[in-house]
């Protein structure tokens, strides 16, 4: 495909409707040749149909087909990981697509990069937790975060089932789970996506609502104290790649932790065993005992 066919293709997405007569005073060629490049681009597939008329023109259909990319042999190999990546990637919005996608593009490389690829294939994976399946679920609250509207849903508790309204903000991954954060009446919370049901959207919209971006980059105003743990050399091994304590300095982390949080990171210390120890606050310390009198109590 020559530069001005790729041209075109961008000026149709930037301007939706055009005549042929102005495309060729834009290329500086014949509308005969326009009509040649526009005649070869609709058999490559790019969805334009025509409209007859004093105020008609050369269209693009809503669900256009975008201009392909060129690339590298290595930018067309990285590109193909990343799609096995996403792959696996459990309920990733719009993921109902990816493996069309991996499919199409693969068919459209060369037979020597696709031999490459095949033999790539048997050299690395990508392990991740299986979850629960919400694709439907992670789709539907990113559009609704992009339009800033209100949501219901019914939200699997420690208390049971409850029925929620809130915004939500966006949505992010972390270790194997979606996390929607979402204002709720004036505060915003936490929701795992895969104990979400029965979403419905609202009609509310609310333009206030911040971009996820804007919300991680906002300061927790709770009240917090210092923690001090203290880690074995193996706990901080396993800390370095902990996103909570990987800014443990030699042994030791300290930080600031409201103490509503202390529950949270009560049960993230349990999962160290005996390779931490709450140094201070007594708080902390008390939560981390209760929770392992639970435990025991349970074989007792």
């Amino acid at each position: 495909m020559n530069s001005r066919k790729l041209a075109i293709m961008r000026l149709m997405d930037s301007r939706k409707k055009f005549t042929a007569r102005e495309l060729a005073e834009r290329f500086d060629v014949s509308i005969r040749t326009i009509q040649r490049d526009l005649d070869a681009l609709q058999t490559l597939g790019f969805p334009l149909y025509t409209e007859v008329g004093v105020n008609g023109g050369y269209q693009v259909l809503p669900n256009r087909i975008l201009p392909p990319l060129q690339l590298t042999q290595n930018e067309a190999l990285g590109l193909f990981m990343m799609i096995e990546y996403l792959q696996q990637v459990p309920d990733f919005p719009y993921g109902s697509m990816r493996e069309h996608l991996a499919e199409q593009y693969f068919s459209t490389l060369p037979q020597d990069v696709q031999d490459l690829i095949v033999r790539m294939r048997e050299h690395v994976t990508f392990v991740q937790h299986p979850g629960k399946h919400t694709e439907t679920l992670t789709t539907e609250i990113l559009n609704a975060a992009i339009d800033k509207r209100e949501i219901e849903f019914t939200y699997h508790s420690r208390n049971g089932y409850k029925k929620i309204e809130a915004y939500p903000i966006g949505i992010y991954y972390d270790d194997g789970y979606w996390y929607m954060p979402a204002r709720h009446r004036e505060r915003v919370l936490l929701y795992r996506v895969d104990r979400m049901q029965q979403l419905k959207l609202l009609d509310s919209i609310d333009e206030s609502i911040p971009s996820l971006q804007a919300w991680l980059k906002t300061s927790d105003d709770r009240k917090a104290v210092e923690v001090v743990l203290h880690f074995t050399e193996f706990g901080t091994r396993l800390a370095h790649s902990d996103v909570l304590f990987q800014s443990i300095q030699g042994n030791e982390w300290r930080g600031l932790v409201p103490p509503e949080e202390f529950p949270f990171t009560a049960r993230k210390l349990l999962a160290y065993g005996p390779e931490v120890k709450v140094i201070s606050p007594p708080a902390l310390q008390q939560a981390v005992r209760e929770m392992l009198e639970k435990s025991l109590n349970q074989y007792s």
